[in-house]
């Protein structure tokens, strides 16, 4: 079913429904949030034209219970659902149910999510579609399996070990010796099937200087897939991103224009609609680049394309929901500035142990060449029951000198926040570090670079401040009040 959409049910929380809202507003869509008991009072609440309690603070009782969320849609009078990203946003089941409902599914089709969900059905078809693939054995059963399939194929190790049916870096292990093998083959298996329910795995050749680039995609339901170029997502811990940038500095730009229609090329032959991202490993010593996966989402680094394109990616998410055609051709979409987005996540920056609780100052970096995509306020609470990403803040230059420099800006002098640990310590290091600047790391960046980067951690401290404002004060007091007074 589509047609016009007159209103839109975010089914999020945090930074993806308050992103997903802000557009609504530009389009003049009224829109529902659904909250949990502990985000009664968040920032998409506010945001929303309504908003409908669906359940307790754990993810299973609220943002994941399917039921709750079709039913405030229909009881609001929502006449269309938007997943955002993370929770619900990759369930095919959900998608179809949404439709189902007699509502309009703003993302890719059903078919599309479950196809592209199964990790070795999405490699089969890259491979149909003539993509070169990591190699890799799908399904072993035991670690002996493992070992015959790396001496069939001279594969040496190091090697990865994946959930089949994961992603989000979930269930990934990397094996360094076949000493080892057999106990992170199990620990491997038990991770898939916590996360998964499904303890089916694969195994891969693990890429050693392993850069991290995807594309991000658009389609229509015409027949019209374009790309709206590349972004490195290379700055990672956990196999969790931190920092994504555009364009690639790891690509030139035969290997740019090569990688892009690549990616087009594969959602073509799967009939993709809405808005998608193919990622890719980069292997920086032979320069090839190998299919990953196909994120049937919205990613949550999508600012820093709309930052360098000028394009609003949710925006065309709704109309191609709507069945219109997109607005552009593929020779009309101009990259034309660099843009980079760090993650800020309440964590402590040593340890990355998750930080709770009450924000009790914030300040927002502004200026010019700065975005922020917040899902906090001052005063807000971060509960302990989601991820712990309250802020993703994104910067832009002619080029990528100026994007770090206003990056460094931001972080540093634009950026305060008190009552929960961040990573911003970690992120301004990182973004100082001389590797970085260069355009010269891995995926393993962080891993090998961590007692250094924690080493530059300025220490802030809150007593120190007080003493100034009091030195101050004492001041004017002893020499009375004064010309610029």
């Amino acid at each position: 079913m589509s047609g016009k959409i007159r209103k839109i049910l975010v089914a999020n929380r945090g930074v993806p429904a308050v992103r997903i809202m802000q557009t609504c507003r530009d389009l003049k869509i009224p829109t529902v949030a659904v909250y949990s008991t502990p985000d009664r009072l968040s920032l998409h609440v506010f945001m929303a034209d309504e908003a409908v309690h669906i359940g307790e603070g754990p993810p299973l009782k609220s943002y994941l219970n399917m039921d709750r969320i079709i039913e405030a849609a229909l009881q609001t009078g929502a006449d269309a659902i938007h997943p955002g990203w993370g929770f619900l946003a990759e369930n095919a089941e959900f998608a179809q149910r949404v439709i189902d409902a007699g509502l309009t599914w703003i993302g890719p089709s059903p078919r599309i999510i479950s196809l592209m969900g199964d990790k070795k059905a999405a490699k089969e078809l890259a491979k149909r579609a003539n993509l070169p693939t990591i190699p890799g054995i799908e399904d072993p059963q035991s670690p002996e399996a493992v070992l015959e399939w790396m001496e069939r194929e001279r594969v040496e190790f190091p090697i990865m070990l994946k959930a089949a049916l994961g992603g989000g870096g979930k269930g990934m292990v990397k094996v360094e010796s076949a000493e080892e093998l057999p106990q992170k083959f199990s620990h491997a298996q038990s991770e898939a099937y916590k996360a998964f329910g499904d303890s089916s795995l694969i195994a891969e050749k693990y890429i050693q200087r392993g850069r991290h680039v995807e594309v991000q995609v658009v389609a229509d339901r015409h027949g019209h897939v374009v790309h709206l170029f590349e972004r490195e997502c290379t700055i990672q811990r956990r196999n969790q991103k931190i920092i994504e940038e555009t364009p690639a500095p790891s690509l030139d730009d035969d290997l740019r224009q090569e990688i892009c229609f690549t990616a087009v090329r594969l959602m073509r032959e799967i009939g993709y609609d809405s808005a998608g991202t193919v990622e890719f490993l980069l292997d920086s010593e032979t320069r090839k680049f190998y299919f990953l996966e196909v994120n049937t989402r919205l990613q949550v680094e999508h600012g820093v394309t709309e930052l360098a394109t000028g394009l609003d990616i949710v925006d065309l998410m709704i109309q191609i929901a709507e069945g219109k055609p997109l607005p552009f051709h593929q020779r009309d979409i101009q990259s034309n500035r660099w843009a980079i987005e760090c993650r800020l996540t309440a964590e402590d920056p040593r340890t990355f142990t998750p930080s709770f609780g009450t924000i009790t100052r914030l300040q927002i970096p502004d200026g010019p060449n700065i975005r922020i995509s917040t899902g906090v306020y001052e005063g807000a609470e971060i509960p302990p029951y989601y991820d712990s990403m309250f802020m993703l803040i994104m910067s832009a230059g002619a080029d990528r000198d100026q994007a770090i420099r206003v990056m460094d800006r931001a972080l540093s002098r634009g950026l305060r926040v008190e009552g929960v640990k961040t990573i911003a310590p970690l992120l301004i290091s990182i973004i100082r570090h001389p590797k970085f600047r260069a355009g010269e790391f891995s995926t393993r960046f962080i891993e090998e670079h961590l007692e250094e980067l924690v080493s530059a951690f300025k220490e802030f401290d809150p007593d120190e401040e007080v003493l100034k404002i009091a030195r101050y004060v004492a001041e004017i007091s002893a020499l009375g009040p004064q010309s610029w007074m």
